[in-house]
Order: C-alpha cells, then structure tokens, then sequence
C-alpha cells in the first residue's frame, strides 16, 4: 500500500489542528454571564503568568445594535488595551508581559440593558508552537503537492479542422 505525500500533508494538518486545539482548551479561563443595565460596568479578573497573549470573548445573544466599551487593565490597573464594541461577538487579544492578575472592564455604553457572555483567559501561544510548526509543515506539502500535479496537467484540445 503506497501512501501519497498529499495523503501524509492531510493527516499533518490535522494533526496540528487537533494539537493546538487540545493546547487551547487547557488554558484557564474565566467565564462570566451577566445582564448589563445602561452605564454599568462589569470586570473580570484572570491570572496571567510569564510572557504571552491574553484574549477575551464577549457574546450577545440578542443582540439588537448596543454598544459596549472594553478595557484591559494590567496589575497596576494602567490601561493597556481598549475598543468599543458593536458587534453580536467580539474577540480581542492583547500581549501581556508580567505575571499577575490582569482585568477586562466592560461598560455598557447603549441605551439599553445588554445580556452579555464573557470569556477572558491566556491563549497559551508558547505552548502552540510546535503544533503550529507542525499545522505550516503540512500546509506547505500540500501546496507544493497540489502545486506539482497542477503543473503537469495537461487538458488535450480539439483539433480545429474536423470533418
């Protein structure tokens, strides 16, 4: 049974994204769900240790145009990440070099109460590398791959005096 290069990128590719997938779901979070009146805020607080990229995930279920304002704030509370928020999900990532207890701050800026979703944690970046380098490996045969056989297809054209 011979196994085909493509076949061998395949199983690379998912490899690697079953790996960063795996890696990404042990990282500590912090969920929260909360009905958030006009003008209030809302934090949640997540550990962070070494250097890396923190992220956040805000959801809205019902979603009907609100707006919202969110800060990430370091140790000593400076703020090292805002935007305004206008969309059902939101996902934002920011880089953290410290270890300590870092803080997302959401304000509901609308005129109306929003039921809101939050995730907040560590993505865990260092630890993605080698499934990443792995996820590339395959991605890159594959190119090549499909880049070879395409190369030497020929499609046979029509003679145009046929009788």
């Amino acid at each position: 049974m011979k196994i085909s290069s493509f076949k061998i990128s395949l199983v690379l590719i998912i490899i690697g994204m079953i790996w960063i997938s795996v890696v990404f779901n042990e990282t500590e979070k912090t969920y929260d769900s909360i009905l958030l009146k006009q003008s209030n805020s809302i934090e949640a607080k997540s550990e962070f240790l070494g250097i890396g990229i923190g992220y956040y995930k805000l959801y809205m279920p019902e979603f009907a145009g609100e707006d919202m304002f969110v800060q990430i704030l370091d140790t000593n509370d400076n703020v090292i990440e805002e935007q305004r928020v206008h969309t059902k999900m939101a996902v934002g990532y920011f880089h953290f070099n410290e270890n300590g207890t870092y803080t997302v701050k959401i304000t509901n800026i609308s005129n109306n109460p929003i039921d809101l979703q939050i995730e907040f944690g560590n993505t865990n970046s260092q630890k993605m590398m080698p499934a990443g380098i792995t996820l590339l490996a395959g991605a890159l045969g594959m190119m090549i791959i499909s880049y070879i056989k395409i190369k030497n297809y020929n499609i046979e054209q029509p003679e145009e005096n046929i009788s």
